[in-house]
């Protein structure tokens, strides 16, 4: 059975949340496309499954409000498509007309028995692998010739596979979030894929317009096998930063540095934030269990979660108050642990003083921002990084100490075999992460013999 057939008969696990939503956005535009070009000879049918009837109610309004957007952005492509309906004019009419082609594949459910039959399931439910199983089980009883593409992103999908079993016919499909938005996709396959599977996922991955990196099947794969470790870094820094700066000052420093210094879109503890520090700590779980010799726990995240320092993001898609304060989206103060509340930025002169302690960022320094579409970015960070190479104050070598170390994890993760090329890594951290370098790269080289 070829990739039209199987998208004929889909389900979303989990359509409802932040994941799956985006993941039924993208399944519905392509299924609406297939038919508009096949007209009434074929019936298409997108099972949107969740637990709540009231999440699946938010559902139907989201779907129906971006394919709006993305029809009125594609309207030169739509008329072509509706070329034949001699009853669609106005642009008016052709939008109206494909928001209800996409809708109409769309059958809202809570009840798994409503899916018997599908034959490519795509799973975005919680991040727990006995839940998992225990879902897929079920929808495999209702389900046996189905194709499947779990979102997970850290659970190895050799694990999630001989435990169903699924028999090779899972592979990891792991969407960065927003799913609709971001380009990246990570297609892990573990050991007995079928290879048809695999060739379909990529030739799904096309037609969505997404960006595919190949991982190999170690938790946590390359994206979060970074990200998780570049936190640690930056925590075990923090620690360190702490005896003189005082925990939430500490924490402040390294957020400010992973961000201004290193020319990153927000900073690791933001970033840690936006993913929730409960999430984060829960794939640190799993990969310190499915990887032999190396624990990945931190104290700092722990006693977060036990004050209930959680982040995250709101149905709307704000962002949570986490380890950061936010205020109109923008970060506004520090959780600190000692007093039970935040301290805010605009309280006092405290974080004058700590930006004084880190000193002046080093010449040729552009905020991530102002480069990010600079055709002459490369030029401008090869300039910014040989002075910062070159400066000796605090967040200089903070800055640097950081750097060296993002490299290492990311050579690690290639000499693990959870990347196939140094290429790999930096194109997921790129195009996932939108660092506007990898971490793997030349400017590092000349930080190793300068750090202070």
């Amino acid at each position: 059975m070829d990739l039209d057939r199987r998208l004929e008969n889909v389900a979303v696990l989990g359509a409802a949340g932040k994941m799956g939503s985006g993941i039924a956005l993208l399944l519905a535009q392509e299924m609406a496309r297939l038919k508009i070009a096949a007209g009434c000879d074929k019936c298409y049918v997108l099972h949107l499954v969740d637990v709540s009837d009231v999440a699946l109610s938010g559902l139907s309004g989201y779907l129906r409000a971006q394919l709006t957007k993305l029809a009125e952005k594609s309207i030169v492509a739509l008329r072509e498509g509706y070329a034949d309906r001699a009853d669609l004019v106005e642009n008016g009419e052709i939008i109206q007309a494909f928001v209800e082609d996409a809708l109409s594949v769309c059958r809202p459910t809570t009840t798994l028995d409503a899916i018997a039959g599908s034959t490519l399931v795509f799973e975005a439910i919680i991040e727990d692998k006995s839940i998992k199983l225990d879902v897929l089980k079920k929808v495999d009883s209702l389900c046996p010739d189905a194709y499947y593409l779990t979102n997970t992103s850290s659970i190895p999908i050799g694990t999630i596979d001989k435990g169903v079993p699924l028999d090779g016919r899972i592979i990891g499909y792991h969407f960065y979030n927003p799913p609709a938005v971001q380009k990246l996709l990570e297609l892990i396959s573990p050991a007995g894929v079928r290879p048809e599977l695999v060739e379909m996922g990529t030739e799904l991955a096309k037609r969505l317009r997404k960006k595919v990196f190949l991982a190999n099947d170690i938790a946590g794969f390359i994206g979060n096998g970074h990200f998780m470790r570049d936190i640690l870094h930056a925590t075990s820094e923090v620690k360190r930063l702490s005896a003189e700066y005082g925990e939430a000052g500490a924490i402040y420093m390294m957020n400010r540095v992973s961000q201004d210094f290193l020319i990153r879109p927000m900073g690791i503890f933001q970033l840690c934030d936006y993913v929730g520090v409960d999430v984060c700590r829960f794939i640190m779980d799993v990969m310190t269990e499915h990887i032999d010799g190396e624990t990945l726990e931190d104290d700092l995240l722990n006693r977060m979660a036990v004050a209930g320092v959680m982040g995250g993001q709101n149905h709307d898609g704000s962002q949570k108050d986490g380890i950061i304060k936010y205020e109109r989206g923008r970060p506004a103060g520090v959780y600190d642990l000692a007093k039970g509340e935040y301290v805010m930025f605009a309280d006092g002169d405290w974080t004058k003083k700590l930006d004084e302690a880190l000193g002046s960022l080093p010449d040729g320094h552009a905020a991530w921002r102002a480069l990010l579409m600079d055709a002459g970015k490369n030029e401008k960070l090869t300039a910014y990084f040989k002075n910062l190479a070159a400066a000796d104050t605090l967040g200089a070598n903070l800055a640097k100490t950081y750097l060296v170390r993002a490299k290492e994890i990311g050579e690690k993760l290639v000499s693990d075999g959870v990347a196939n090329s140094a290429d790999d890594v930096n194109g997921v951290m790129m195009n996932g992460f939108y660092h506007l370098y990898g971490p793997i790269n030349e400017h590092v080289d000349q930080m190793v013999g300068a750090v202070r």
